[in-house]
């Protein structure tokens, strides 16, 4: 079932070393599937990522980029990283920065290459 194979990709992204939280979310902003350390409004997050996923990809199209791959929004102790994941879904982690952020948004990219397959 697709619940159970986003429980497995949100088990996957969470062994990923710097990650804190995370979330598999639809392309217009609803939780698929998540993980997260501390108390937040999950479903508004997920619906703030995925409209900061869509304004993205609009400004890169906007200056014919040729692919956008993620969107980070950095902070002195902690990034965020939107990615999207085919056409369907969006992965937004949270990341502590003690962590080198290039390596773990391959794990991520990776990830959700594989999620963006799932039919």
């Amino acid at each position: 079932m697709l619940k159970d194979r986003i429980a497995g990709f949100i088990d996957r992204i969470r062994t990923i070393e710097g990650v804190t939280a995370c979330a598999v979310v639809s392309r217009d902003g609803v939780v698929a599937g998540k993980s997260f350390d501390r108390d937040l409004n999950v479903a508004w997050f997920c619906a703030l990522m995925a409209t900061v996923l869509a304004s993205a990809e609009s400004a890169a199209n906007i200056i014919r980029m040729h692919s956008m791959d993620l969107v980070t929004i950095r902070g002195s102790d902690t990034t965020i990283m939107v990615v999207g994941a085919g056409d369907n879904f969006l992965v937004t982690s949270i990341l502590n920065n003690r962590t080198g952020s290039g390596q773990i948004s391959d794990k991520i990219l990776s990830i959700a290459k594989n999620i963006g397959e799932v039919k």
